[in-house]
């Protein structure tokens, strides 16, 4: 039979002790729901931007640019610059301003891809300026307020992916243009829930991230995340 040992203490916490722990467990639970505020709310606002077309009459129509193959727009860019030049024609703006600059080994920038496609589909060459610098969201539309100031305009319509739209407009207005968005209703980018989904995620992040460090999240415009 064997004997029991000693029983461990009991530790009891004095009446300082549990005031510091609870006070702690509070400020924790506080920080964990402003957390939460934050994300849930910018996300909210990323899908509440995305739904709303803020057409108005501008001086410009900028199109943010995405990837493009030898001169030939991709799918994304495409429907972009569709969505521009119906806008373009409903005389919503006098101008579009086509916008990316171009990858290593690439022989046309985003821009220049954008304004020849618009010309082969008809708008006047005179309407069109091709911005062809920036390897991101932010240093595209830095480079149109350079332009713009130059050139002695100051408010546009940014078109880009329905979810991309808040924080394209946030960047532009930071950059001092009086911007807007006009998101693209067509295109891979709203194809299916799924789709929607995820990058409503990634511009939450995205948008998060540049209010934190005014800098963009990442390289390359294709997804609408430079």
């Amino acid at each position: 039979m064997s004997v029991p040992g000693p029983e461990a203490p009991t530790v009891r916490l004095g009446r300082p002790e549990r005031r510091r722990v609870g006070w702690f467990s509070r400020l924790v639970a506080g920080a964990l729901l402003l957390a939460v505020l934050i994300v849930g709310g910018t996300a909210f606002r990323v899908w509440q931007v995305a739904r709303v077309d803020d057409r108005r009459a501008v001086d410009a129509v900028i199109v943010l640019g995405a990837a493009q193959y030898d001169g030939e727009p991709s799918s994304i860019f495409s429907w972009r610059l569709r969505h521009a030049q119906v806008l373009y024609e409903e005389g919503v703006a006098p101008l579009i301003v086509t916008t990316g600059g171009s990858a290593e080994g690439d022989e046309f920038t985003e821009a220049a891809a954008g304004r020849a496609y618009l010309i082969d589909r008809g708008v006047p060459a005179s309407a069109i300026v091709a911005v062809g610098e920036g390897s991101d969201t932010l240093g595209s539309l830095e480079a149109v307020a350079d332009r713009a100031e130059a050139d002695g305009w100051s408010s546009a319509l940014v078109v880009s992916d329905p979810w991309h739209s808040l924080r394209a407009r946030t960047m532009a207005r930071d950059a001092g243009l009086d911007a807007w968005s006009s998101p693209t209703r067509s295109g891979p980018a709203v194809q299916t829930r799924e789709t929607q989904f995820r990058y409503i995620l990634r511009e939450t992040a995205a948008l998060l991230f540049y209010r934190l460090t005014h800098a963009s999240v990442d390289t390359g415009s294709d997804s609408g995340l430079g």
